[in-house]
């Protein structure tokens, strides 16, 4: 399998062998249910859709409804597709866990969506050190952006410049993120470092 579904429970540490306290993040990685599998011949590309997370029937529309009794399964509430061929191997209703898929993966790929900020300046956004000192008469100024360089030509402001704006509900892939522990018996992967997402939000794993 290309990836599992799963959700951010908190972060830790360890210490590892040399005795050093390394922060880690744990994620609950499935169990997903395959429910549905695309091919080149149907579809035009090829790829297997996962769900996570059960969910009671009444809170799934009526074409989901549909949708999980074809595969064999409960109604869910994450559906996640990942680009994959995997003809003959992969089964409409089976089950994929860590156990499964965890076995040789020493680093993985993880996909979020970053904690909301609402909106903020350009010293929360982009770290600015704010204009001039307290003690040039600049009494109210701290914390704001500065010349935007612009002037008479081209009278205008660049798009692009880093400015005051809405922050993070965004979807953020972090690389190479190491596998320091798996415990499948409750489905938890213990990866070294920090992943977007707040408590109990859904990320995906891909490998």
């Amino acid at each position: 399998m290309p990836g599992l579904i799963g959700k951010k429970i908190g972060m830790t540490s360890v210490f590892s062998a040399d005795g050093k306290n390394i922060p880690c993040t744990v994620i609950e990685a499935g169990p997903c249910v395959v429910t549905q599998i695309r091919t080149v011949e149907k579809d035009g590309y090829a790829a297997v859709q996962l769900a996570y997370d059960e969910i009671k029937e009444i809170h799934a529309s009526a074409p989901l409804q549909g949708h999980f009794k074809k595969a064999g399964t409960t109604p869910k509430r994450k559906l996640v597709e990942f680009p994959a061929d995997f003809p003959g191997e992969i089964k409409l209703g089976d089950t994929i866990s860590v156990e499964n898929v965890m076995n040789d993966v020493k680093f993985v790929d993880v996909v979020g969506t970053s904690k909301g900020r609402g909106f903020q300046g350009v010293v929360h956004r982009y770290h600015f050190a704010g204009v001039g000192g307290a003690t040039h008469g600049q009494h109210n100024r701290l914390r704001k952006p500065g010349s935007l360089g612009a002037s008479s030509w081209p009278s205008r402001v660049f798009p692009g410049m880093r400015m005051g704006g809405h922050m993070g509900n965004a979807r953020v892939k972090v690389f190479n993120l190491e596998v320091v522990k798996v415990i499948p018996e409750n489905n938890l992967l213990v990866i070294k470092g920090s992943v977007p997402g707040a408590k109990g939000s859904y990320v995906t794993l891909e490998f």
